[in-house]
């Protein structure tokens, strides 16, 4: 009886020791999890998926080299960052079958579809904002904002000692690098709706301002695939003055805050997500005194994420998905006073600005349209 007593608490122990050491793992893999980032941020700069494209077929590591001019006395370590790079999915390594033989480099879906300049779906711009110094270095200070006894709006502020939004205004290639990005975001998204409900939304417009709508992806692309809709972007002047001479959309500057320009249906694009309860709530009834009643086909549209954290009984959450909307929300706490939200969230907001009615449409696992009617 002693003898078993003693296996069972050897027992435990063995099993407390296997959890300690898998915890002790799973730290450090949190703790260089940033590491993932800053390689996919170095790929983007040097043009890895681009040279491989450009050949068409898997190329040697020898070969990007050359086409990268990186130093021979780099070899090693540019294999180890491939290394990475394949094992996050990025690229796929392959060699002969000969041991001896060179490895080889190809892109994989992702790769292809996101990080090839030439691709219209090329996120490589959004990939250099989001991982840009000047975004990603506040981060340092979300100790120091949740103390602040003065409260300031968000870490940005902290670090930067103003908004992102001036900062963009008083920094001219920061402004363009930024813009570049969310263009980049605003063209895939453009993508999706008018695949998946673009009659549904736009059809029988007359008029659409697309607000904060930046350099005019979106509002471009629903004006080419709508031309009977007259399509204008509303955005700071800073913003704005890189659409001037756009034959399709109208640029007009201004502040949400003070006013919408009126029209049949506003559009907003990961607007929202940037603000507080309280700024959307005055950002939307600005809209709402913008557009016509839903019986005059009036129509707020919001692209926005709708998190939904709690596992589904059909298993619909994944999560990776999950995990996605979770440090995604924690993303926006630092460079804006926003967050991400769930649909009762939203619906607070909305009702809060008069809006008696809306709908939601998935369309994609972190992107939903919402139209708002009142």
């Amino acid at each position: 009886m002693e003898s078993m007593k003693q296996n069972g608490i050897q027992g435990d122990h063995e099993v407390a020791k296997a959890e300690l050491l898998r915890g002790h793992g799973h730290l450090w893999n949190i703790i260089f999890s940033y590491v993932n980032s800053m390689a996919l941020k170095c790929a983007a700069e040097l043009g890895i998926a681009d040279v491989i494209y450009r050949h068409g077929q898997p190329l040697p590591l020898s070969v990007i080299l050359t086409e990268l001019s990186i130093l021979p006395s780099r070899t090693d370590s540019f294999r180890r960052l491939m290394r990475l790079l394949v094992h996050s999915g990025l690229f796929a390594s392959s060699t002969a079958g000969d041991e001896e033989e060179e490895e080889a480099y190809a892109l994989t879906p992702i790769s292809a579809s996101f990080l090839v300049t030439g691709k219209a779906e090329n996120m490589s711009p959004l990939v250099l904002t989001v991982l840009d110094p000047i975004i990603a270095d506040p981060y340092h200070c979300l100790s120091k904002w949740f103390t602040a006894a003065d409260e300031p709006p968000a870490a940005f502020d902290v670090f930067h000692g103003k908004s992102l939004f001036e900062l963009t205004g008083n920094n001219p290639k920061f402004n363009l690098n930024f813009n570049r990005g969310m263009a980049a975001d605003a063209s895939f998204v453009a993508k999706l709706i008018l695949e998946q409900c673009g009659n549904d939304v736009f059809g029988g417009l007359r008029s659409l301002v697309d607000v904060g709508g930046g350099s005019g992806e979106l509002a471009t692309a629903i004006a080419g695939a709508f031309p009977q809709t007259k399509c204008a972007v509303f955005d700071l002047p800073h913003v704005v003055s890189s659409l001037q001479g756009n034959p399709m959309v109208a640029a007009i500057a201004g502040d949400m805050f003070e006013f919408v320009p009126p029209a049949d249906a506003v559009i907003l694009k990961w607007v929202l997500h940037d603000w507080n309860d309280e700024d959307c709530v005055r950002i939307l009834r600005n809209c709402k005194k913008a557009i016509p009643p839903k019986e005059e086909g009036g129509k707020v549209i919001i692209i926005e994420m709708v998190m939904k954290l709690e596992n589904e009984a059909d298993g619909s959450i994944h999560d990776e998905t999950k995990e996605t909307q979770l440090l995604w929300d924690v993303y926006i706490m630092a460079p804006v006073p926003g967050k991400q939200r769930s649909e009762a969230e939203w619906k607070s907001i909305f009702l809060a600005a008069g809006f008696s009615g809306y709908s939601i449409t998935p369309i994609s696992s972190l992107r939903s349209l919402i139209q708002l009617f009142y």
